[in-house]
């Protein structure tokens, strides 16, 4: 699996999408009826948006096979397949939600923008459908909740990613340690280290690195808001979320990561910083291992799930990822959900995995997929632990691009606020944003 290999850094870009969500309003009706009933034509065009890739040959070959497979299957039927660049697939989504005319069909799409999309009414509602087709029994529901607003369906996930605490084998077995297996011991190792090395980092996090700290956060009880109704409220300030950050400000300290050259890092360069050798323990995601396997610690690592608060817990982890759903728009609904259920479902989520690296989002073919390859299996086990998201509203696209909780780990990082003023900050930014 060379191919596979190499490519692992080309899921990096797309798992990292999440750019405000177009700010438009579909007023199509979506095509109805009960489960299983065909509903619009069956034959002609199938327009379908795919995001382009770094490296997008491996991609299109996985793909070509199922359009194949799909055409041979439904005669009279045409897939016509564009690529679209990630960074500039805001003003195409935002021109098809506002002119059914230029919407295509079928849509692949970040997770992150889900919320905003479903406020533009520019995906079909699949709940029912997706509940009725049979491989849904698989797909690992922390996975399918990321697919789900306001408790509706609107997708089938694709792919998802996973993040996990990367170590440098060599490192550990000169000091004879143990990989941690608390977050408490955690910082005690990463601070023995840095002790019996103080030219690595004892662990390489950075202020900016959301998807590093937010695992605390919830390994600790704590979460980033509630819904009641249709409000959002925040709960950075809660005592447990509080505790999460606090655990996490520890590490960037000068006998860990000095704030001076941490507290600025994001998720990316904490794993270069790591991949370079810099460091003896990071945060990563399975996407990252091609980037690794290209630095200096090449077959001098290994990986264990990121550790909860007691021994034998494993952190909650963001569930990152991609999306495929039917515009709301078509005119083909039956035709757009079998083709999503076809490249979205079981066989072609495998293949995927073995063009571009791609986690698959069915647990029997996540522990397939293991069997063959070790270092997923805690990427796996972690992703099947549970995984957590973030408030499924269009606020939090403003939350995120303004840095609101990068910001309130880097003042308790730098010692410019305490840990309750910092996260009262944040929560004030945060309720502003949700409107509450």
């Amino acid at each position: 699996m060379k191919t596979r290999r190499t490519l692992l850094v080309a899921a990096i870009g797309v798992l990292a999408i999440a750019c405000a969500p177009p700010q438009a309003s579909n007023e199509s009706p979506q095509q109805t009826a009960s489960a299983g009933a065909t509903v619009g034509a069956t034959t002609g065009e199938l327009q379908v948006w795919l995001f382009q890739e770094p490296s997008n040959a491996p991609k299109e070959a996985v793909v070509n096979e199922a359009k194949a497979e799909f055409e041979k299957a439904h005669p009279g039927v045409t897939v016509n397949v564009e690529y679209l660049p990630v960074d500039t697939r805001a003003a195409r989504f935002n021109g098809a939600f506002n002119d059914p005319a230029s919407a295509p069909d079928v849509a692949e799409f970040g997770n992150t923008d889900l919320a905003g999309y479903t406020a533009s009414n520019g995906f079909a509602d699949l709940t029912n459908d997706i509940k009725a087709w049979s491989d849904s029994k698989d797909l690992v529901p922390e996975v399918l909740e990321t697919a789900t607003v306001d408790g509706k369906t609107y997708a089938v996930p694709w792919y998802t990613g996973t993040r996990a605490l990367y170590y440098r084998t060599d490192v550990f077995t000169e000091l004879g340690l143990e990989p941690p297996k608390t977050l408490g011991e955690l910082t005690e190792t990463a601070r023995e280290i840095r002790a019996a090395k103080p030219d690595l980092y004892g662990m390489a996090v950075g202020g900016k690195s959301q998807f590093s700290f937010l695992p605390y956060i919830w390994a600790n009880g704590g979460d980033l808001a509630k819904q009641d109704g249709d409000a959002w409220k925040s709960t950075i300030d809660s005592k447990q979320s509080r505790a999460g950050l606090r655990q996490y400000a520890e590490l960037l300290h000068d006998d860990i990561c000095p704030p001076a050259a941490c507290a600025q890092l994001t998720g990316s360069q904490s794993v270069a910083a790591f991949a370079g050798g810099k460091a003896a323990m990071t945060i990563g995601g399975d996407f990252n291992r091609a980037a690794i396997d290209a630095g200096a610690v090449k077959d001098k690592y290994a990986v264990v799930p990121l550790p909860g608060l007691k021994s034998g817990s494993i952190a909650p982890a963001f569930a990152g990822g991609n999306l495929l759903g039917v515009f709301r728009s078509t005119d083909r609904y039956t035709l757009s959900l079998e083709f999503v259920k076809l490249l979205g479902g079981k066989k072609y989520q495998e293949k995927m995995f073995g063009a571009m690296g791609n986690m698959p989002t069915f647990s029997d073919v996540q522990n397939r997929i293991a069997k063959g390859d070790k270092f997923l299996a805690p990427f796996i086990k972690t992703a099947q632990a549970g995984t957590r998201f973030v408030p499924s509203t269009p606020a939090w696209t403003k939350i995120d691009a303004a840095g609101v909780l990068a910001t309130a780990v880097q003042q308790i990082a730098t010692g410019q606020l305490d840990v309750d003023a910092a996260t009262s900050a944040a929560a004030t930014q945060m309720n502003e944003a949700f409107g509450s």
